[in-house]
This record gives C-alpha cells, structure tokens and sequence, in this order.
C-alpha cells in the first residue's frame, strides 16, 4: 500500500517567529517546545521519517503535528479540549458547601466550635446535598474562594467615648507635639509599662548548642523558679531604655522606676518629661497622673485609650526582650533573669536607634472609618437577618 506523501509546510515571518521562541525559549513547555520543532524541520523540507530519527519520536507523532499544522496552522499546536468525566457535582452544590462553611457550626448545631473539612463534608450528606463528597473536595471548593473556616482572627471593639483624642495625643508626642506646639530640646518622652511574670525556669537537662543542621535543644521538663516583674522605660527620640526588676508590680513599683528615671540628667532638670502608659492599675486614672506630678512636678502623665495598649512604643522593645532574653526560658534562679535583663539592657542601649514609627493620625483617622464601616455593616446585617 503506497504510503501517503509528507504535506508541504511554508511558513510566513510572523508564523516562523513564534515558532523559534516556542522551540527555543527556557520557559516553553516540553510538549510544545517538540511540537514547535517539528514544524520548523517540515519547514525546512525535511521528511517526516528523518524529523522522527533526529528528534527522537514516534513517526506517528511527527506525521500527527505536520499535519495539524498544515491544516489548522499555529492554534492546532495546542492540546484539543478533552471531554473528560462528567462533574460529580453541580455548581448548585459547590455553592451550598461554600454557605455552609460561611457560617458558625453552633448555627448548625454541632459541637465543633470551627469547620475544617471533614465536618462539612458530613455535614453535607446529613443535610442530603449530596449522597457523599470527600474531605478534599470540600477543600478544593473553599479553596477558589479563599474560604478558611478553620481559620480565626480576634477583634475588640472600641469602647474608650475618648479614644480619638487620647491616641492622637500619643502620636502627636511621637511626632514631638504637644496641644499643637513642638516640643523643645529640653523636653522628652518616655513610654514605660510592665512585663509581668518573667519565670525563671531551671532544665532538668542542660540546653544542648546547635550544631551542623541541628537547632538548639532544650528540655521539656523544668523546674520552678519563680517568677518577677520587669518594668522599662523607653526614651522614644533618644532609643534609651531603663529597666528595673521588681518581685510584682504595682504603685510603689511603677514609681520606683520614675524615680529612677527622673532622678538622672537630662530628665532631672528637663522642662517636662511625657510618661506614655497604658490604663494598667499601676498607673491608671487621674490619681495616678497627680501623684506623678506631685513627685516630679515636670513629669506629665499621658495615657493611651483604653484596650490601645500597641500605641506604646516600650511594647516593641517588650517584644524583642521576649525574643532575644526570656525565650527559650532557661535559668536557673531569678538573680540570674536580673542580671541577663540588665546585661541585654546595656547591649540594647549601645546600639539602638529610635524605632520606626509610621502609624500617624490619618493612618488613625482610616483605621477609625474602616472600623465604623465595619460596625454599621454588622448593624444592616443583624438588622435584616429574619427571627429564627
């Protein structure tokens, strides 16, 4: 039987061109950088027995793309549509466990206090949505919407009636504005507050060093050494800290760190001297604002709204403390948390720069609008949603 003739290939300038890019190009599929291949040698007049030795394919294949080509051009070098199996599932379906996952399990009665894929998938079939679905597919559903109910974010709503004018405060200070006015070189602010309950915790086993791709390891199992309370003082504009230990906290140790710091130059002879705090019991009130001005009558006691406690700057260096000191908590008495606190202390105080701080007041004025926003939706919501 005669075998059929190779079809002729003519390429135009354009055609030529995007074959060489699919052929050549480091990001172009396997399958197509072949296929690009293989019409550039038809192209060249080359039959299809010598395209297939050369490249290392079926003559099938060869035939199969030149022909394609010859008939359908450049779109033919792609994959056809397959029909595939038909869907399982509707999109009547899809979008039922889309809804389900949108709302509280408690809703639903059933005891998980959050989704994860496994529930609504039983939850599905209970309800007859479908005779069965698998876990993954569950999943896969929620994952084209970016719908994750194992996942969870807290919030706490603003119940300071004064919170726009004590934050703007704060950030005024930060800015170094006072009531509108700058503030002189002879005035400072100071952010302070508690880090409580810093534990002293003995390892039954030494911490093993790391070493060659091995982290550090330390010990589960402990002994109790107490615990005491580190207050700090964080010079904003001079990124200066003071710290001291306390067995708890309280008046009287809140107050021993403002003497400590007010004590010495340049806030002893300072104009005035702004301590930032939060609404903690320590420090909380117009009675703790008098004391500390009875004390140091420079000292201006500013407080942070209530529940607003990020606003405070000596929270960062709390945080770097916890990652740099305390964690992972190995020691083995309290007299040795001491003097790690005032060692790293004086490290910090050699090296540090003022932190970074760009959340301003219009940054404050957005987040208040976002929020207010956000509550009057939740009101139209509760408001239309039907009495069960």
């Amino acid at each position: 039987m005669p075998v059929a003739a190779a079809l002729p290939i003519s390429l135009r300038a354009g055609e030529r061109h995007r074959l060489k890019r699919m052929a050549y190009g480091h990001k172009t599929e396997y399958r197509m950088r072949q296929r690009a291949q293989v019409v550039l040698h038809a192209a060249r007049g080359r039959a299809n027995a010598r395209i297939a030795r050369e490249r290392g394919l079926h003559l099938d294949t060869v035939r199969t793309w030149r022909g394609r080509f010859a008939g359908q051009r450049l779109p033919a070098l792609c994959d056809r549509k397959r029909s595939g199996r038909p869907a399982s599932f509707t999109p009547l379906q899809s979008a039922q466990v889309k809804a389900l996952a949108c709302q509280l399990p408690a809703e639903s009665g059933t005891p998980p206090s959050r989704w994860s894929a496994p529930e609504p998938a039983r939850e599905v079939v209970a309800r007859a949505i479908a005779e069965t679905v698998s876990a993954s597919t569950v999943r896969r559903w929620l994952a084209q919407d970016a719908i994750k109910p194992w996942q969870y974010q807290s919030w706490i709503f603003i119940t300071d009636p004064a919170f726009r004018p004590r934050a703007q405060r704060v950030l005024d200070l930060y800015a170094r504005t006072f009531d509108g006015t700058g503030l002189g070189s002879d005035e400072y602010v100071i952010s302070a507050d508690e880090k409580t309950s810093v534990q002293a915790r003995c390892r039954c086993h030494p911490t093993l060093a790391p070493g060659h791709a091995r982290a550090m390891r330390v010990n589960h199992t402990y002994g109790r050494g107490g615990a005491l309370a580190y207050l700090a003082a964080y010079d904003v504009h001079r990124a200066r800290v003071f710290g001291r230990c306390e067995p708890r906290t309280g008046i009287v140790p809140f107050m021993n760190l403002v003497t400590q710091v007010m004590s010495i130059e340049p806030y002893a002879s300072a104009k005035r001297v702004f301590w930032i705090v939060d609404n903690g019991s320590s420090h909380r009130g117009k009675k703790a604002a008098a004391r500390l001005t009875a004390a140091f009558p420079n000292a201006v006691l500013v407080h942070t709204p209530v529940h607003a406690s990020w606003l405070n700057q000596v929270e960062i260096f709390f945080s770097v403390v916890q990652r740099k000191v305390v964690a992972p908590n190995d020691f083995t008495d309290l007299n040795e948390v001491a003097d790690r606190l005032r060692a790293f202390e004086d490290r910090y105080n050699a090296t540090a720069q003022p932190f970074q701080w760009r959340f301003t007041t219009s940054d404050l004025d957005g987040l208040l609008a976002r929020l207010d926003q956000h509550t009057a939706g939740r009101h139209e919501e509760s408001s239309a949603a039907p009495a069960r």
